[in-house]
């Protein structure tokens, strides 16, 4: 048995990748050939995410062990082969390529006659989407972002609007506020 991986991507036109994996390779194999596919350094803290027909995500299978969900069991890559959760054709997963910004692949596994070694990319079109980095996302859009003023609103004020006594009617001798 083969299990047929296609992923897509919808910030880029025309990406497709598509991976032959033994049943028995691990969701880390998977994730190590995707990375290698796409030519992005292993330097995020990815996930694979099983998800129902509406791609609402549902177990997660992480790159390091995390805490518990009350839901899922805690599932490693390592340690998961892709046979203990994928299981029938159409499955839908998710890997999240960049968890800062929730950025994804779609996945959907489709079963095959035959036998392959390991996880292959037997598909590649498409330019991988580029990898966003902290520094890129603030100076997005027109010159740098002021983060202060997107933050905690606009630094603009009107003067006579605030009480010059400060907190003038307030009493803090009143033994009833305590």
């Amino acid at each position: 048995m083969i299990y047929r991986i296609t992923f897509f991507n919808e910030e880029v036109d025309n990406f497709k990748r598509v991976f032959d994996c033994n049943p028995d390779a691990t969701f880390l194999d998977l994730h190590k050939a995707v990375l290698a596919s796409v030519k992005y350094p292993d330097d995020q803290m990815t996930s694979f995410f099983l998800c129902n027909d509406r791609w609402e995500k549902e177990q997660e299978v992480t790159l390091v062990p995390m805490e518990n969900s009350f839901e899922y069991d805690n599932m490693v890559m390592e340690d998961t082969r892709l046979s203990d959760l994928l299981t029938e054709s159409k499955q839908r997963l998710i890997y999240v390529f960049d968890p800062m910004f929730d950025r994804n692949f779609f996945g959907e596994l489709t079963l095959q006659k035959g036998e392959v070694e390991g996880v292959q990319c037997v598909v590649s079109t498409g330019k991988a989407p580029k990898q966003l980095e902290t520094e890129d996302f603030l100076n997005t859009g027109s010159g740098s972002m002021d983060v202060d003023a997107d933050f905690y609103g606009s630094d603009e004020y009107d003067a006579d609007e605030l009480d010059p006594e400060g907190f003038g009617d307030m009493n803090f001798d009143d033994s009833s506020l305590f």
